[in-house]
């Protein structure tokens, strides 16, 4: 663990700085987890405190303490904060809450946060507004509040920055071992990031459960990613923020910066953590991920003694990356074996209630829906909650499965009340994976299958210059399409002309048909404001038409197969987002998009334009030919290439469409709003 947060994660002594309920919590909780180190109560007044003698003031303490709980008020917390940095403390907790989490309501919020940094200097603080953390490896916690946590040899962290989300986490029963629980707050000093990078250090934590509200520094992030990567331990998050009022209250809760959730979610993607969407996900996630660490694929295989079951696991991975692969030659030939003649073979697999009792033949028949390229196997269970006797065979039976074959291996309750806590801690000792409800091993599975190496390049963040400073203009489009034709964007042949004769004259220029725009209108389709397959004696009629002072005439692109949007937001939370989408009229309406985070590579194009449900358009659809890849990618290469050209000033670029033919890719129709 990092030198600078080991003392305060793993203390030999630790001092309680406060009275009340709170502050005697901490040291009750220190002696019901076997904490064997020195317990130091602070009080002015009191001669003791839950039962341990008392110490007047920090001055008085037999040493520096390695973790400090401050339980007292946030004037006096920054006053002591500096007197136990002076002192060589280890690191402190700051219990007390009115820092900058409550700026909206107290100005003074965020000078007093500023004033309790300054005083912590180089000593760890944690907080403020947050419980503390649980150290449940060496039984050493500061904690104010009940917790479920229990002592265990190895298990898995989590971090998050609501302390009431910490308690509940602990509270569950799904057989997970909790190493450390860290409750972050405002992270004033001690990011998450970094809390989490200290955390990873101990080879005792076998997996990192995130439960994020916003993302502050971007390089501390990229710098966990790529440790947790090199050293092994997997990292999975749960980011809040996907709707309006999430991110408002995040903001308000604890002054940190949601952004949008396209560019939380590119980050996440760029660093190779998979994002779950609820708390059961992430527990079971983090269960996985502590028995066999990431999957090597996504191949599934369920077997189950209901086609009920079977049907509807099947149909509950549909639309995930999660797949049932056929079963092999040798694993029908295992399965007829243990089986019989009665069985239809398949995968998911309803092997009925035949040889229910039987364990050593459940054995058999579950161990054969293991195998190469099956990288988890599912049994489906159901543990009744009244007389659970006859299915001690099934516990019995996955544990021989693990046992002989070494397989990766869980059983599933349908639903997460019908897994007993005894249950599911049987099967963990014995290696195999209680899932806690289908649908949450489904996610928990999907997000092993997809963690991988965080992606090379940093995260371009905007230039805090211009940009926020001023009030973005639009370009006109012709004058877009210029400042994107400069860095390599191909555009149409056009004139941006006023007047019945400039009108007349561009049309005798340009190779019809024409499209003709009118100038100056944002959504120019709902205004009837684009004539297309005008010819050249039509020009002037169709343009007094459209009504507008000025008209763009341009040359129209033949050929299409498919349209595209390109478009690049500044994200002042996550960098620059790069949104890749079915483009034209029904881009919104189709809502068919991914983003990325600038810079990209051209393999990184490549990759997200395969996961569209256009993308098939792009490939030859029904005999139709295929767009020109090279001349797509080569497209958006160029719009990057504007965009960190022109960072200290451009908020928005956006191409739609981009018509793709099998020859190139041209814009069409573009927008730069830039300071």
């Amino acid at each position: 663990m990092s030198n600078t947060l080991s003392r305060l994660f793993q203390p030999k002594s630790i001092a309680i700085v406060g009275g009340g309920a709170w502050c005697e919590q901490v040291i009750k909780q220190s002696q019901a987890m076997g904490f064997s180190g020195d317990i130091w109560p602070v009080h002015p007044r009191s001669d003791e405190v839950a039962g341990y003698p008392a110490y007047r003031s920090l001055a008085d303490l037999p040493a520096a303490p390695d973790a400090v709980f401050i339980g007292i008020n946030r004037h006096a917390t920054i006053e002591l904060v500096a007197s136990l940095a002076a002192m060589g403390a280890g690191g402190a907790i700051c219990f007390a809450a009115g820092f900058s989490e409550a700026a909206a309501e107290d100005s003074t919020g965020d000078d007093l946060q500023a004033q309790l940094v300054a005083a912590a200097g180089k000593m760890p603080i944690l907080g403020p507004n947050c419980y503390g953390f649980i150290n449940a490896l060496d039984g050493a916690l500061l904690w104010p509040d009940q917790h479920g946590c229990q002592r265990v040899e190895r298990g898995v962290a989590i971090l998050t920055q609501s302390s009431n989300i910490a308690i509940n986490l602990t509270m569950q029963q799904r057989g997970l071992p909790i190493a450390y629980v860290v409750t972050c707050g405002n992270m004033a000093q001690s990011s998450q990031a970094k809390i989490a990078s200290a955390l990873i250090d101990d080879p005792r934590v076998t997996a990192v459960g995130l439960h994020i509200e916003g993302f502050s520094d971007l390089r501390q992030w990229e710098a966990l990613a790529a440790k947790a990567h090199k050293k092994g331990v997997p990292l999975v998050a749960l980011k809040v923020g996907i709707s309006e009022q999430a991110q408002q209250a995040t903001i308000s809760h604890t002054a940190s910066l949601a952004g949008s959730d396209a560019g939380a979610q590119a980050f996440l993607d760029r660093l190779g953590i998979p994002r779950l969407g609820a708390l059961p996900d992430l527990l079971e996630a983090l269960k996985l991920l502590h028995c066999y660490g990431p999957l090597p694929s996504g191949n599934i295989a369920s077997i189950s003694c209901s086609g009920g079951e079977a049907s509807l696991i099947a149909d509950m991975a549909v639309g995930t990356s999660l797949e049932f692969p056929p079963l092999t030659d040798q694993q029908q030939v295992q399965l007829r074996a243990a089986l019989g003649p009665m069985v239809a073979l398949n995968n998911p697999l309803d092997y009925h209630t035949y040889i229910w009792r039987d364990g050593a033949a459940m054995a058999r028949a579950w161990s054969g829906m293991t195998g190469d390229g099956i990288a988890m196997t599912f049994s489906i269970v159901d543990y009744p909650t009244t007389d659970q006797a006859d299915w001690i065979c099934a516990t019995q039976a996955a544990l021989s499965v693990r046992a002989d074959t070494q397989a990766r291996f869980a059983v599933v309750a349908s639903l997460p009340e019908l897994m007993p806590a005894d249950v599911a801690a049987e099967l963990m000792a014995g290696g195999v994976v209680p899932f806690l409800g289908l649908r949450e091993a489904l996610a928990a599975t999907e997000a092993a299958a997809n963690l991988r190496a965080p992606h090379p390049d940093p995260v371009c963040l905007p230039a805090t210059t211009a940009a926020t400073q001023t009030l973005p203009q639009t370009l006109p489009e012709a004058a877009s399409k210029q400042a994107l034709a400069e860095h390599g964007v191909q555009v149409p042949q056009h004139r941006s002309v006023m007047g019945p004769g400039a009108i007349a004259s561009a049309a005798t220029e340009l190779r019809p048909p024409f499209a003709i725009k009118g100038v100056g209108l944002a959504h120019k389709s709902e205004h009837a404001a684009v004539r297309l397959g005008v010819m050249p004696q039509q020009a002037v009629a169709i343009a007094a038409e459209i009504g507008t002072e000025a008209v763009l005439i341009e040359e129209m692109i033949t050929g299409t197969v498919a349209e595209l949007l390109v478009g690049v937001i500044r994200d002042d939370a996550h960098g620059y987002v790069l949104t890749l989408g079915a483009g034209g009229v029904l881009t919104e309406m189709l809502r068919d998009t991914t983003s990325l985070l600038l810079p990209v590579q051209y393999g990184d194009i490549e990759t997200a334009l395969a996961k569209l449900n256009c993308a098939p358009l792009l490939t030859g659809y029904r005999g139709k030919p295929a767009a020109n890849m090279a001349a797509i990618v080569e497209a958006v290469l160029a719009v990057q290439s504007y965009v960190l050209a022109n960072a200290e000033t451009v908020s928005e670029v956006e191409i739609n469409p981009l018509l793709c033919t099998p020859d190139r890719a041209v814009a069409v129709d573009a927008l730069i709003r830039k300071a």
